[in-house]
């Protein structure tokens, strides 16, 4: 008989909630739950599909072994038993830095797993961490941080109530306002304010979806996001529009931005992004006299030189015109666990990167860096990593250089669902489990939905009976190698001691694990709309619970800084533009002409679930598109087969001719490419698409986020044969 298991979908923050209809064990359908009272308008094919990850035929079920060229199936005892042991001997000879790890997008929307993995580290000690972070989203923690006192502090957007949205670098029509901040059915709700008649401005270089249903599309040139910011802010303050009791009591550090300001030449700026002066100049003055209006930036200006200037103007420009924590603009929500604390008491102890001497940026190095600190010998060489949830020769820069790097690896652990590009030389394929599969109470990102929401979700079908989550195999492994869990003295007999309770009481629940994770976070969680949550009330709304309305005032006190205010021009920030002022604008390389650009797919998720048939029926992600009087200049029409090459690589695949793009660039949607390899059987992998970032090198990165430079980088293009 059918039943419905009402959960949410953990592939995005969105986390729409979801029906799934299960029968026999197995799911037969996955539909958006219509009584989650938050977040299943965003309901999208990723969700649809999600059992294709559960069922798929190439699934590792069990901890594989390579032996030699191929896998043999172990057990989980062989498993642990032998990638602890590998560990600590690599630890003794080169340090607990000889130890990395790398986590993608799937581990931070499980409750558990970069708990756990992190309480790994901590017990080898190693500083040597790395995410994906440091692909899209370093300049945001970086801005916040230097800005607000915390990586974590994420203004939310209030769409139903603005009157003017500036949109840069960003695609809410296929991105569904979701990116480090939740606003279910957000564009939709935009585009309702807007036929009340708000305006909505797009800075894109691409006239994506969302620049076509825009007031204003400003074509911006690619990489220089922050010219066109800088001299929106230089207008509204030299005409003094700028909120001044905001200036004077909110902010610090006005001078030191009116000076910047003062310093740059107006015109020079338009030249930089190539936006006429007079669009900048009556963009500056609506958005600053508009009632109500905010500036929302995204990945577009982040994967750039210039990402973290640009990131740090779009914000100046909310603190500045008084948009903070106002109706219309953006807030700050509390969320129903203050995160903000948590992170303060979890902290991560300061470390600088072995050879490029770069700090940590929210907790971890750039990815960028691993391939050198891989194969450069010293003392803290990584000699063993795990892959955990990702794929990083298909999401970061120069994927080739950082596959060689992995093959010369003493010890490769990757844990996954299947064996991805960025497994191919692992040592150890260790199974996990997906969220039909678990539970889940994703707290630590309650402060980023657009209204105080809770849910948790619940697990829809068992898990292969040899997967393992992966909050488990972390312990496991702390475990066997003698090393205390969080690198608290006494953490593993406190965690064998609740093995054996539960055991005896044949109760898994008494395990130390998840469950006491969201029991205490429930227990200790703050009162939302003066309510404080409770266990028996959270799982009594299997559909999510709304907590009430949203609430403005609490951004002055959630500030981390020392003083309470606002960091409006912090220095680092100052110097680099004044850096950026003083360069001339780049130019493309005569051998090298085009600037590659991105894309979002609704129905993709960057390397994650693109090997899915589902997800691509047209086999989108595999063109490069290009405006028609570039092709027409390069004799290539549409669907022509083109090779796309770059300093460090080259990609062929089909032209798309189409004037979306501005002359000189071409677009390749990022995060195609990876092969699904079969260790059980055998058979040629399975490929979808090519790996744009082939053409990216890692060398080149914004100097104050490490993020490489993935949308600023030249490409030359010609039709093959």
């Amino acid at each position: 008989m059918a039943r419905t298991v009402h959960t949410f979908c953990r592939y995005c923050l969105a986390s729409c909630g979801v029906d799934v209809t299960v029968a026999g064990g197995r799911v037969v359908k996955i539909s958006p739950d219509k009584q989650n009272p938050h977040s299943w308008r965003d309901f999208c094919a990723k969700g649809r599909t999600a059992n294709e990850v559960v069922e798929h035929p190439r699934r590792v079920r069990a901890p594989m072994k390579r032996v030699g060229d191929r896998y043999v199936e172990a057990s989980w005892d062989e498993a642990i038993s032998d990638i602890a042991a590998r560990l600590d001997s690599i630890i003794d000879e080169g340090g607990p830095d000889a130890v990395g790890a790398y986590y993608g997008n799937p581990a931070g929307y499980s409750s558990s797993n970069l708990i756990f993995m992190n309480g790994l580290l901590d017990a080898i000690g190693t500083h040597n961490r790395y995410a994906v972070g440091s692909v899209d989203q370093n300049a945001l923690h970086v801005v916040a941080e230097k800005m607000y006192g915390s990586s974590l502090m994420v203004p939310v957007s209030d769409v139903d109530n603005c009157d003017y949205f500036l949109i840069v670098g960003a695609n809410p029509a296929v991105s569904a306002w979701n990116w480090l901040e939740s606003v279910p059915g957000g564009w939709r709700r935009t585009l309702a304010r807007q036929q009340q008649g708000a305006t909505v401005v797009v800075v894109d270089p691409v006239r994506t979806e969302t620049a076509t249903r825009a007031d204003i599309h400003l074509a911006v040139r690619p990489g220089q996001d922050w010219a066109l910011l800088l001299a929106l802010v230089k207008v509204i303050v030299d005409d003094g529009l700028h909120h001044r009791g905001d200036c004077a009591d909110l902010a610090t550090g006005f001078d030191r931005l009116r000076e910047l300001t003062a310093a740059a030449d107006l015109d020079d700026l338009a030249r930089r992004c190539d936006v006429p002066r007079e669009s900048i100049i009556g963009v500056a003055r609506g958005f600053a006299t508009a009632r109500r209006a905010m500036v929302v930036t995204r990945t577009g200006v982040s994967l750039h030189l210039g990402g973290t200037v640009a990131e740090w103007l779009g914000q100046v420009l909310n603190v500045i015109t008084g948009r903070m924590d106002r109706p219309g603009g953006r807030r700050f929500e509390a969320g129903y666990v203050d995160a903000l604390r948590l992170a303060d008491l979890a902290g991560t102890a300061p470390h600088r990167s072995r050879l490029a001497g770069r700090d940590l940026v929210a907790g971890a190095h750039a990815l960028s860096e691993l391939p050198d600190e891989i194969t450069t010998a010293g003392r803290g060489q990584i000699r063993a990593l795990v892959i955990n949830s990702g794929n990083p020769v298909v999401s970061g820069p120069d994927g080739a250089k950082l596959d060689r790097a992995l093959a010369d690896l003493d010890l490769l652990v990757a844990v996954d669902f299947v064996q991805r590009e960025s497994h191919r030389h692992a040592h150890w394929l260790l199974p996990a489990v997906h969220w039909l599969e678990r539970d889940d109470l994703l707290a630590f990102t309650s402060n980023l939905h657009d209204e105080p929401y809770v849910h948790y979700g619940v697990a829809a079908v068992e898990p292969p009976p040899l997967a393992r989550e992966e909050w488990r195999i972390f312990t496991d492994l702390a475990l066997a190698m003698d090393r205390p869990l969080f690198g608290v003295r006494g953490m593993n007999a406190f965690v064998r001691a609740t093995r054996r309770l539960a055991r005896v009481a044949r109760r898994p629940q008494l395990e130390f694990g998840p469950y006491w994770v969201h029991r205490l976070l429930v227990a200790t969680s703050r009162k939302v709309n003066g309510r404080r949550l409770s266990w028996r009330a959270v799982v009594a709304h299997p559909h999510g619970w709304v907590l009430g309305p949203r609430e403005f005032g609490r951004f002055r006190g959630a500030l981390r800084t020392a003083d309470k205010k606002v960091h409006v021009a912090p220095p680092e920030f100052v110097a680099r533009t004044r850096e950026l002022l003083d360069q001339a604008p780049p130019s493309a390389p005569s051998d090298f002409p085009f600037q590659l650009a991105n894309r979002r797919q609704r129905h993709s998720m960057n390397s994650w679930l693109n090997d899915l048939p589902g997800l691509h029926p047209a086999g989108k992600g595999s063109q490069v598109v290009i405006h028609p009087d570039d092709a027409r200049q390069l004799g290539i029409g549409d669907g022509d087969l083109v090779r796309v090459a770059s300093p460090v690589g080259q990609v062929e695949l089909t032209a798309s001719v189409h004037d979306q793009p501005r002359r000189g660039v071409v677009i390749i949607d990022h995060g195609w490419g990876s092969r699904v390899f079969d260790p059980v059987g055998g058979a040629a992998p399975l490929s979808y698409g090519v790996n744009r970032n082939l053409l990216v090198d890692g060398g080149r990165v914004d100097p104050i986020s490490q993020t490489a430079a993935l949308n600023s980088s030249y490409v030359s293009v010609e039709r093959v044969g």
